[in-house]
């Protein structure tokens, strides 16, 4: 993982990634949910938004083809996770934020989309994966606090809601 990638994770390239501000740590963990359409899984309408590939006219999704975001990685329903951007880059993920004082949570953090919402419960794959994930992190990186968009985005951001589990985190991390 040292090159930034995850061996063990299906790679699909965003272009909507920069630079890290010279000098930036990697040291907050990012959580966050998403489905495409609201409330649907399995579909790649995710990977086409982190890859600027849905159309304007699209049903149901039109009016995100502007957008430009991306997080670090993405774990499916099944557990499958994907990495999207190097974790030495700067992800789009979190937009206007701030951590303990500190703005622009971009810089500092890699973000971890996972295929949910706010009505339904994670998987236990999902849990399995981002426990696997979180540790790779945590080895590479001495990545080990982890926080919510709700937390960094106050008032702005629900993720990752109320049906996700912290019980479900391995020990070692600060929440």
């Amino acid at each position: 993982m040292n090159d930034g990638w995850l061996a063990s994770a299906r790679r699909l390239d965003s272009p909507n990634f920069d630079a890290r501000p010279e000098g930036a740590t990697l040291d907050v963990v990012v959580l966050h949910h998403i489905s495409l359409p609201a409330g649907q899984f399995g579909g790649d309408a995710v990977e086409r938004l982190f890859t600027n590939r849905i159309a304007p006219d699209e049903p149901l999704l039109g009016e995100l083809a502007s957008l430009r975001v991306s997080a670090h990685f993405f774990l499916r329903r099944s557990g499958e996770i994907i990495q999207f951007v190097n974790v030495h880059d700067r992800a789009w993920h979190a937009g206007t934020s701030a951590w303990r004082g500190r703005e622009r949570v971009n810089d500092f953090s890699i973000g971890i989309e996972i295929e949910g919402d706010n009505a339904t419960t994670f998987s236990d794959l999902q849990y399995a994966s981002l426990n696997q994930l979180l540790a790779t992190l945590n080895s590479a990186f001495s990545v080990n606090v982890l926080t919510t968009h709700s937390e960094i985005a106050f008032g702005r951001k629900i993720d990752p809601g109320s049906k996700f589990d912290f019980s479900q985190i391995s020990q070692g991390y600060l929440i």
